[in-house]
């Protein structure tokens, strides 16, 4: 099914799951979406690997199991800015040979020794994987990408995969979350109207906190940084800290129409069964 769908009269649920790195590890691969199935996800997404260079073979065969095994819709990233028409072509070839439908569409990070070719966006791989009658999602930033100053410019980049035919869109993670709120409204005013899922990704450790805010630009509310301070050197209290953060986040999001949910899980099935636990006692789901 087209993960467009699933936005339809409902606040669709789903989660981010990444290859695991080194060996590919089939077993432990069907053991993560084996727990993950039992929270009834909408859709699972499955990234590529970091740096925009890495083996697209793992994402397909991870979102293959996801659909073909375990009957769950699955999404599959996609950078294109490392290749060309041909090597991007061969990538979607594959994704439906394997009855996979929906492709989250990304321009990557330039590999070091690479130069950019056919493709120098993400809007420019959209058009592309339509054509190939599959399902295409994108990305999006509510509080700017971390490479664009102006939020508003940062907006209208967005409003250029709408216009390039992205289906949904599967926002950046973010802590503040009335920052969420005022990016909606200019989204509003842009006339971008297609699904956007808020990205969350429960708190595990300070280091993984300061890894992301570098890497997305992410701010950090006082909340976050009171309960850094506090369980600063108390790795569990953190742990526990960051996953109720999430869940009330999540839960003020839903109450207020929020249009879907995406849980950034770090393969932790655990954390994400924690916030779904919250959100059945919230009566939400």
């Amino acid at each position: 099914m087209f993960v467009s769908e699933k936005y339809k009269g409902k606040c669709p649920v789903s989660f981010e799951i990444f290859p695991p790195k080194g060996e590919f590890d089939i077993a432990g691969v069907r053991s993560l979406i084996n727990d993950l199935k039992v929270l009834s996800p909408d859709f699972i997404s499955v990234t590529f690997s970091a740096g925009g260079g890495g083996n697209s073979r793992k994402t397909i065969d991870i979102a293959s199991i996801i659909k073909n095994e375990f009957g769950i819709d699955a999404v599959c990233h996609m950078t294109c800015i490392n290749s060309d028409k041909e090597e991007v072509q061969s990538v979607v070839d594959s994704i439906k040979q394997n009855k996979i439908e929906n492709v989250l569409a990304l321009r990557g990070d330039i590999v070091e020794g690479k130069t950019p070719t056919d493709f120098l966006y993400a809007k420019e791989l959209i058009p592309l994987i339509k054509e190939n009658g599959l399902c295409a999602g994108a990305a999006c930033y509510p509080e700017g990408h971390v490479d664009c100053y102006d939020v508003e410019k940062d907006i209208e980049y967005m409003k250029e995969k709408q216009d390039a035919g992205a289906d949904f869109f599967l926002s950046q993670l973010f802590f503040d979350t009335p920052s969420y709120y005022k990016f909606l409204e200019r989204c509003a005013r842009h006339g971008i109207n297609k699904p956007i899922s808020a990205g969350i990704m429960p708190m595990r450790t300070k280091e993984q906190i300061m890894r992301f805010i570098f890497m997305c630009g992410a701010s950090l509310p006082r909340g976050i940084i009171n309960l850094l301070n506090k369980y600063e050197n108390d790795a569990e209290s953190l742990k526990a800290a960051g996953v109720e953060y999430a869940s009330q986040q999540i839960v003020e999001l839903m109450k207020n129409g929020a249009q879907g949910i995406h849980i950034y899980t770090m393969n932790r099935p655990e954390i994400a069964a924690c916030n779904l636990r919250r959100i059945k006692d919230e009566g939400l789901r």
